[in-house]
């Protein structure tokens, strides 16, 4: 249990050899943090003794700097005011819990701390207390379900539906669903993945995310980590491959009962660490690279590198883009010719802006087996081997990712690896794009709701010209225009999202692909407008990377990335019109023929 310590003996330790303060009633010893502050240690010593509550979330990201020096600076937790003795003078060792109605919520120490930033409401869910984790470790912290949901704290009493909410509290930094709204689309099953994804985001991945942006990649241990834990097959999309990935699924999710909703939770949870690079790290090749060989590869190939990848083993990433034909599949130069006893493929050629490219084992790629167009292209898996080479592309965002520039120098790729039919891969290449568009659609509207909460949460501390700068209209007409495109944007995903699910796959490709390429442009001109308004709200802040507006500032870097990955904006406007031609077309000569 934690140790408590009364406010009177904190008030002892205000030097600079001895320096203890008071953030949201848990003490830390901050003494050896002095030389590390980058704002000097005079302004910390000025708190020694207090409760600094109110200078740290001035001035700090809270859930941030908690997760990431708050474990070891830890010593204990404010002890409560006792009515009979007012004023204790020593400090209480005893081993009892604090009692539960604290004047506010604290959370237990982890690695992760769940301290909510006090402009917001307490977000409503429990973490479970656990070991601290480290990058070092693939072993899961737990296959349990996840910690349920915690009771309406006493003074929320009378706020309808309150049973129902759950993450941030404060308005549109989550789903509509997530506060009490009633949805057609989610079940107990959507809601119980949706907190033990919740979880493991909080705990494992938000307090890394800058140390892994820094080294610009994630540890390797994390892929497997996020298989034992049951969420990594989750990015390929349902249905739920348990031949190759098990049948376990966090949060007690049922293999069958795992939906297109269940895939939007994961994307739209993960989403919210703010890291465009991380997330395309871990996967960004899986969920484009691996379909083409689930859907179309030899059981033997099946077998073989799905198990491997999808127990995050191995890394696989799709490289189609070349340096002349950019994302014109059909008049790609990439070449595959057959060596004369009709063994082997021999692969000469050069793809670019591959995702994952630089740590990928496989790499599922479009060559040219047959004569010009789109009938001539064919698909290889080909793995890690002589004449393949691979180094990081510099990028203006997203560096984690490992994008690359891949060369073939005669590679030879046996028969067995092609996917599907000779001449064919054209098809196979089109077959994953709408769940690929969908990918970004639902990343970049996660983004740019980031980028709502952390501008309405500072909106609601930073003080100008004697306001608070939520009470300036100029900043409340920047927030509305946000969020009115944020909340019309997820409302449209989940939309799609249910077509997803209802129609087989060849009519949602039918139907759906010009839809799809409109919320794309949607979607990511959404996170655009957003990542700019925000970082004007912050101002500085915006510019200066790690801090209050570190994620603002990443993500500004990352919006061209999601404005071109997948078809540009100006791609996708002119093929939604151009499918809504042809359904016209089909339209009239249906009418036509009654």
């Amino acid at each position: 249990m934690s140790k408590l310590i009364t406010a009177e003996e904190v008030a002892k330790h205000n030097t600079e050899t001895d320096c203890w303060v008071i953030i949201y009633d848990k003490v830390y010893d901050v003494t050896p943090f002095l030389a590390e502050h980058p704002g000097g240690k005079k302004v910390v010593i000025r708190t020694a003794g207090t409760d600094a509550t109110k200078q740290f979330e001035k001035f700090h990201n809270v859930k941030a700097i908690l997760a990431q020096y708050g474990p070891r600076l830890l010593i204990g937790t404010v002890a409560p005011t006792s009515k009979k003795d007012s004023a204790p003078t020593t400090t209480t060792t005893t081993t009892s819990p604090a009692p539960k109605k604290e004047a506010t919520p604290v959370p237990t120490p982890s690695p992760a701390p769940q301290v909510p930033p006090p402009s917001s409401p307490v977000p409503h869910v429990v973490h479970k207390e656990s070991a601290p984790t480290t990058t070092t470790t693939p072993e899961p912290t737990s296959k349990a379900d996840p910690a349920p949901e915690a009771k309406p704290k006493k003074e929320k009493k009378g706020l309808p539906g309150m049973e129902n909410m759950f993450g941030e509290l404060s308005p549109y930094c989550d789903p509509n669903w997530y506060q009490g709204w009633n949805s057609p689309y989610y079940s107990e099953s959507h809601k119980n993945f949706r907190a033990a994804m919740r979880e493991i985001i909080e705990r494992d991945w938000i307090p890394n995310v800058q140390a892994w942006e820094e080294a610009r990649s994630v540890p390797r241990e994390m892929f497997e980590k996020a298989y034992k834990q049951g969420w990594l097959a989750g990015f390929i999309g349902p249905p739920w491959p348990v031949k190759y990935a098990g049948d376990y699924i966090v949060g007690g999710v049922k293999p069958e009962e795992f939906d297109p909703f269940h895939e939007l939770i994961l994307q739209d949870e993960f989403g919210r660490i703010g890291a465009g690079g991380v997330i395309g790290a871990l996967f960004g090749g899986l969920s484009i690279g691996l379909p083409p060989v689930m859907h179309f590869g030899s059981p033997s190939l099946k077998d073989k590198v799905c198990t491997e990848c999808l127990q995050g083993k191995k890394i696989i990433c799709l490289a189609i883009t070349e340096p002349e034909a950019g994302s014109d599949v059909a008049n790609l130069t990439t070449t595959a010719v057959k060596t004369p006893d009709g063994k082997f493929y021999v692969v000469n050629g050069e793809k670019k802006w591959i995702t994952n490219g630089i740590w990928a084992d496989y790499f599922t790629t479009a060559v040219r087996t047959g004569g010009p167009g789109m009938g001539g292209v064919s698909v290889l898996l080909i793995e890690r081997s002589k004449g393949v080479n691979t180094r990081r592309m510099e990028c203006q965002g997203a560096s984690t990712s490992g994008t690359s520039y891949v060369t073939f120098e005669d590679v030879y790729v046996p028969v067995e690896n092609l996917i599907g039919e000779e001449n064919k891969g054209f098809k196979y290449v089109m077959y994953n794009f709408n769940h690929e568009r969908w990918l970004v659609i639902v990343e970049a509207n996660r983004f740019a709701r980031v980028c709502v909460e952390d501008a309405f949460k500072y909106a609601h501390k930073r003080v100008t010209f004697g306001k608070r700068l939520i009470d300036h209209p100029v900043i409340r007409l920047k927030l509305a225009h946000m969020i009115r495109q944020v909340e019309a944007t997820h409302c449209a995903i989940e939309n799609i999202t249910y077509q997803m699910k209802t129609m087989k796959r060849g009519e949602a490709n039918m139907k759906i692909g010009g839809a799809m390429a409109l919320l794309k442009a949607q979607a990511t001109t959404t996170f655009e407008y957003c990542a700019r308004e925000a970082s004007q709200i912050f101002g500085g802040l915006a510019y200066t990377k790690g801090g209050q507006g570190g994620r603002i500032e990443r993500l500004y870097r990352e919006v061209r990335a999601y404005s071109i990955f997948a078809g540009s904006e100006e791609i996708m406007l002119d093929l939604g019109v151009r499918q809504a031609m042809k359904m016209q077309e089909l339209a009239n000569n249906l009418v036509s023929n009654l």
